[in-house]
């Protein structure tokens, strides 16, 4: 009588874990923050609202989706709201120089390209220094040259098709939800489809590992800073359409409510874990909880305070949740 030994190579679908999720918990807080601002005004729970609203917050939306990537890599970067400031001042001052509108535009992205990998170019070359101090330093510089370029002025006069970008609407849509929808699922699948992908969370559980694997370690990380700059470029695009005119004191904080809403998505500030669907929801979170503080005539302050205590609680309850996942797996 042979003996016959069978591997399962399939894990057992478990509908407890599945629900779960740090992504259904999001959903939840969503639904919740449309509950509380639907109480607040009668008129938030419309069609309209959901589709046009968004266009008010999704500027540092495209933002969010490669600082996703600086997370996962267990690094930071705090630079990116003085990369927008900077790079959307030098389209607005070549604009008025002469240069063509599509051509300062293309400026726009090329600048804060630069920004980001010079960013990454320090971080590979003087690997001794920290993250932070390279990318605070950064933001100092470039909102001090944005300031040096303009002053205390501000700058615009932008063709008429340029507000397209900011307010126009494809058959009802906003264009810039189109585009973020659209920037969205190319992250996502950069993210959890490429080896590219695999790289930066390799990289955020064990660089060193991932370095003698024959991963090119410095390339991955100035691709993905560059990104970052390069999106900031965009979200400089959108902004300054949407505000009509451009001053070297735009973007203030951007960087703080990017990296609350990678946070509050459930991306690890240790590395090596996170969901492209975490930090999506986030940005809507946070979104329309400002729009609806908007609706309730609450002081900025107030809203940042909210802001800041629910990504300490985000962080808190995901840490816990991580940590008794390690218990359970270890027993």
């Amino acid at each position: 009588m042979s003996n016959e030994i069978r591997i399962r190579t399939e894990r057992e679908r478990n509908w407890r874990e599945f629900f779960f999720q740090w992504e259904w918990i999001l959903v939840g807080v969503l639904l919740l923050v449309v509950i509380i601002n639907s109480s607040i005004s009668p008129y938030f729970l419309n069609f309209n609202t959901f589709i046009r609203t968004p266009a008010t917050f999704l500027d540092k939306g495209f933002i969010v989706l490669p600082m996703m990537f600086v997370l996962i890599l267990a690094k930071i970067d705090i630079s990116v709201g003085s990369t927008v400031a900077l790079s959307a001042v030098i389209m607005a001052v070549s604009y008025n120089a002469g240069l063509p509108m599509p051509l300062a535009m293309l400026l726009c992205l090329v600048v804060a390209g630069l920004g980001g990998a010079i960013n990454g170019w320090l971080l590979i070359k003087f690997k001794e220094l920290s993250f932070v101090i390279v990318t605070l330093s950064t933001m100092i510089i470039y909102r001090g040259i944005a300031y040096i370029i303009l002053g205390d002025q501000a700058s615009g006069g932008f063709p008429d098709w340029f507000s397209f970008l900011g307010w126009g609407e494809i058959f009802g849509v906003p264009f810039i939800l189109i585009c973020f929808v659209l920037v969205a699922i190319a992250f996502g699948l950069l993210l959890h489809r490429t080896t590219f992908g695999r790289s930066v969370f390799g990289m955020g559980r064990n660089a060193t590992a991932c370095r003698y694997s024959g991963v090119n370690t410095d390339r991955v990380v100035w691709i993905v800073f560059m990104l970052n700059g390069l999106m900031a470029g965009v979200t400089a695009l959108f902004l300054t359409s949407r505000m009509g005119s451009t001053r070297p004191n735009v973007a203030m904080g951007y960087e703080l409510e990017v990296i609350a809403m990678v946070a509050l998505g459930g991306v690890s500030t240790n590395g090596g874990i996170g969901r492209v669907g975490g930090p999506l929801l986030a940005v809507f979170i946070i979104g329309f909880l400002s729009y609806g503080m908007g609706l309730a005539n609450l002081q900025a302050p107030i809203v940042l305070v909210v802001i800041g205590t629910l990504l300490i609680v985000s962080v808190l309850v995901h840490r816990i949740r991580f940590q008794s996942k390690k218990k359970n797996s270890a027993v």
